[in-house]
Order: C-alpha cells, then sequence, then structure tokens
C-alpha cells in the first residue's frame, strides 16, 4: 500500500509536490477520543465550570474567557491531573496517519484551543511526543489551582488560540494546509484552509457553508482518502 500510495500522490511530470503541504490537525475529539478539558472539570471542576460552558454555546463569551474561567475553577493536584489524563485516549490510527505523512515529507501539528501541558503528556505515552504543538499553556498558580495563558490568542479572535493565526503562518511560509478537525473551534479556520478533513460537527459546518472537505470518521479512514486529497481529486463541498 505505501509504494502505490507514495507513487500516487508524490510525482506529477517528475516533480515532487507533496511537501509544499502541511498539515494542521485539532486534539480535542479529533485526535483524542474524548475532550480533555472536559474530563478535567467533571473530575476536578468547581462550581460554575457549567454555567461558563453554557454561555459559550451560547455565544456570549469567547473560548478565550471561558478557558480561562474554567482552569481557574479546577481543584487538582499534579498526581490527579495525570491520573485524569490516563483516561483520555488517542484515535489508534493517528500514528499511521502522522507516520505516512512524514513518509512523504509533510509535516504535521497539532493546532488546539486546549491544554499544552496534557496534550504533550498523551501524545508522549503514545510514542508522538515530538510532534509540534501549539496550544495554551496550563500552569500552576497553588497546592491545587491552575491558569490559563494564552500566548496564541489575538486581539481581534475571541479564541484562547487563535487557528486562523497558525494557518497564516503557514501559508506565508509557502505551505497549502490540509485542515484536521471535528467542531466548533475549527469552524473559522476551516474556510481559509485549502483542503479539510472534518468528522461531526464541522463535517455538518463544512457541508451547510460549501467549504471543500473530504468526510472521515476515524484516522484509519484519513488516511485512505489522503492521496486523493494531496493529488486535488478529492473535493467535496455539499456532500
Amino acid at each position: 500500500m505505501n509504494d502505490n500510495f507514495e507513487l500516487q500522490v508524490r510525482w506529477n511530470g517528475g516533480k515532487a509536490t507533496v511537501p509544499e503541504w502541511t498539515i494542521q490537525c485539532d486534539f480535542d475529539g479529533t485526535i483524542s477520543l474524548q475532550d480533555v478539558t472536559d474530563t478535567l472539570l467533571q473530575r476536578h471542576g468547581m462550581p460554575g465550570w457549567e454555567d461558563l460552558e453554557e454561555a459559550w454555546e451560547r455565544g456570549e463569551i469567547g473560548s478565550r474567557e471561558c478557558m480561562s474561567g474554567q482552569v481557574a475553577l479546577l481543584d487538582m493536584s499534579v498526581a490527579e491531573l495525570r491520573e485524569a489524563l490516563e483516561q483520555v485516549h488517542v484515535d489508534p490510527g493517528f500514528v499511521r496517519f502522522v507516520d505516512q505523512a512524514r513518509q512523504l515529507g509533510i509535516g504535521v501539528q497539532v493546532v488546539s484551543d486546549g491544554l499544552d501541558y496534557a496534550i504533550q503528556v498523551i501524545l508522549a505515552r503514545e510514542g508522538m511526543g515530538d510532534l509540534p504543538i501549539v496550544a495554551n499553556r496550563l500552569l500552576p498558580a497553588g497546592p491545587r489551582r491552575w491558569k490559563l495563558e494564552t500566548p496564541w490568542s489575538r486581539p481581534d479572535c475571541a479564541s484562547a488560540n487563535c487557528k486562523c493565526g497558525q494557518l497564516a503562518g503557514q501559508r506565508a511560509a509557502g505551505k497549502r494546509v490540509l485542515y484536521v478537525g471535528d467542531g466548533s473551534s475549527d469552524f473559522c479556520v476551516s474556510g481559509k484552509a485549502e483542503h479539510v478533513l472534518a468528522k461531526a460537527k464541522l463535517l455538518d459546518y463544512c457541508r451547510a457553508n460549501g467549504i471543500v472537505h473530504s468526510a472521515f470518521v476515524d484516522f484509519d479512514e484519513a488516511l485512505s482518502r489522503l492521496p486523493e486529497i494531496l493529488s486535488g481529486q478529492n473535493e467535496e463541498s455539499t456532500a
């Protein structure tokens, strides 16, 4: 499969075309099978975090305000944090997806509105600790208290991590972006990527807004769609 895959997508008239692509991938609900922040809040959140979640879902606050407030309501030790992270699992096909992308010379970057420490711990456990991660910073604020820093936020964006800004950085470096995601935090950036691998809420959004995309359920299916995507033969906008 790998030999045919590489021949199909790497060569175009004798010229290598794949390395101009890069892949940016959401984490919570996309790479991971559970939402990390929700898992932590359900186990160790103090009263009030649900109100923030509901305000965010109604569009009354952005993810930066929501996430910062929720992280401040976490009551847990480092040991309890790591124990909770053991319950978060990764799509088993993601390792194969990343391995194939790397064989083709395509970089994979995790771009998340979630927590960098949690993502690092989970990916390292899966043998992918070297993947570049762009996410919010989870920092201690006391023995059982935590705070959020948002180094990738922008004044003109309500998100904690402006994914559109991350995409623009890759575009400035001459890359075409394949974006992979599943939820609300991926809506804005999906309209700016060259192609989107979408599932769940993001799939509905792409279909409703005519965004060029391919549907996937898991990363084994995403891997099977890569040849057509990278050669420009798989473009759904309404299907």
